[in-house]
């Protein structure tokens, strides 16, 4: 690994603007550390040619002393972004030759900041996923092994390929979505920050949608600082997006520093799950201590219809996949298999195109909104999102943020869940309320376990209150003093 890799994405921009090092000569490095690490699947598509000629031009930019956010700055995109003239998949066959003819929101306010594109990142088919095993371009491996084993293991999902990438140092950030933890997640088990902004924080326009309510944008990188200044480039209204929030973006990465003396952190009690592992309760009670510590005050409270949320977001979201993925019938893009009528055509080419999940999903979700089923499961689902975001919204007149687990477990085995889709869907356990209610929650990483692997705490805070998040996890940064590496053992 290059000297260059080891930087944090606040430490290459400042060095970048204080002409130390070149972004082409930070993008050529980047490159290189990408073309070594093919054997872990984190990019689907790799931009060298056009990273090196985004790389010039923020050169001359720099030069020039017009340095933008990110300016110079090697990422990692999603491959849910579309990005045009750059295919993007979905980590989908149905999409597998998809090229966009215009640039999502989100990735054209990065490039306009100065951002340089690596690649496209693997992920979970449609985002549909918890373990980015679902990809049909075929499984992210995480770069973390437990301590004396090669078995190689999920980085998370959806957002696998973004979280294996960061944490591998094969760029300096990438971007995920964030439809039932896809950020925090992955974020949590390979020991990276991510935060899933307030719903209506960036804009939605031009992201492959999955379940349109729940889905967010937001920045995956190594620091707290990291991804706010990320999420500063990514926000903002966009008229092109109904559900884009028309207010002004604040100066995130000010809000470090500032600390949480004086705040209030609530505890809640219905995430002290039975049978949560020992590591992760005494994590827990690790971060309680860093916020007393740090002057906040700790309150128990309580979210009564937590319990509710995991049935209710797996009925919410496959109701909405099953219509967002309507669209995809092999006449107009994407994967086409030609049939004996137009009927025909449908079916063979939505079973060609969709893997198991997307179709478990899309079934799902089309019969909970079939008649009959309607009024007995969407609606009733609604109703309990009503009730859980009301939960919220009773917990923040107490306190200012809440403290979690992020995820219930470590990373664990490829393969080892594929068959338990419901075990599969309780890794999302800690983070599904947190869409429900369209809140901002932020991942950073506060430990490891006893086999050396990652393990995170999940703020959350008010909504439009991310600079808040930001604040208290740079707290949580501090105290962790979170240091551990996975080993190169893919080079």
């Amino acid at each position: 690994m290059s000297d260059l890799a080891t930087l944090t994405l606040a430490g290459a921009r400042d060095a970048l603007r204080r002409k130390k090092i070149s972004s082409r000569e930070l993008t050529t490095s980047f490159i290189k550390e990408v073309e070594g690490a093919r054997g872990l699947n984190a990019f689907v598509t790799e931009t060298p040619e056009l990273a090196l000629d985004m790389a010039t031009r923020a050169d001359a930019r720099l030069s020039r002393g017009e340095a933008g956010i990110l300016e110079g700055v090697p990422l990692g995109i999603k491959d849910l972004f579309c990005t045009k003239g750059v295919k993007t998949t979905a980590g989908s066959k149905i999409l597998g030759n998809f090229v966009p003819t215009y640039e999502s929101t989100v990735t054209r306010q990065m490039f306009d900041a100065g951002a340089v594109m690596l690649g496209k990142l693997n992920m979970d088919e449609f985002a549909m996923g918890s373990s980015n095993e679902t990809s049909a371009w075929g499984p992210v491996i995480s770069p973390w092994r437990r301590k004396g084993s090669n078995t190689p293991l999920v980085p998370g999902g959806s957002s696998g390929g973004s979280a294996a990438a960061v944490s591998a140092r094969l760029c300096l950030g990438a971007t995920g979505t964030d439809t039932g933890g896809s950020i925090r997640q992955p974020a949590a088990v390979a020991g990276i920050t991510g935060i899933k902004p307030t719903y209506g924080r960036c804009s939605r326009w031009g992201i492959v949608a999955f379940a349109s309510s729940l889905d967010q944008a937001g920045p995956m990188a190594h620091t707290v600082r990291d991804c706010a200044i990320m999420l500063q480039a990514m926000s903002g209204h966009d008229p092109k997006d109904s559900t884009s929030a028309p207010i002004a973006v604040p100066d995130f990465e000010a809000a470090i520093g500032k600390g949480v003396k004086g705040m209030r952190v609530g505890i809640p009690k219905e995430y002290r799950l039975d049978g949560m592992p020992s590591e992760i309760e005494a994590l827990w009670a690790q971060g309680i201590a860093w916020m007393k510590d740090a002057g906040a005050e700790v309150i128990d409270v309580s979210l009564p219809h937590t319990k509710y949320a995991l049935p209710a977001y797996y009925i919410v979201a496959p109701a909405e996949a099953s219509s967002n993925l309507a669209r995809y019938d092999g006449v107009r893009y994407g994967l086409r298999v030609n049939g004996d009528d137009v009927i025909d055509l449908y079916e063979k080419s939505r079973a060609a195109g969709f893997g198991r999940e997307v179709q478990r999903r899309i079934l799902i979700g089309t019969y909970v909104l079939s008649a009959g089923y309607y009024d007995a499961y969407y609606l009733r689902a609604q109703k309990i999102r009503t009730l859980i975001a009301r939960d919220f919204e009773q917990a923040f007149e107490k306190c200012d943020m809440l403290l979690t687990p992020t995820s219930p477990s470590p990373a664990f085995g490829i393969g080892e869940k594929t068959d338990d889709p419901i075990s599969m869907y309780l890794n999302d356990v800690f983070t599904v309320t947190v869409n429900l209610a369209g809140l901002p929650g932020i991942s950073v990483p506060a430990g490891v376990n006893n086999e050396g692997l990652p393990l995170g705490l999940q703020l959350i805070g008010r909504a439009f209150d991310e600079a808040t998040l930001f604040r208290a996890g740079q707290v949580i940064e501090d105290a962790a003093a979170f240091k551990a590496r996975p080993d190169s053992w893919w080079k």
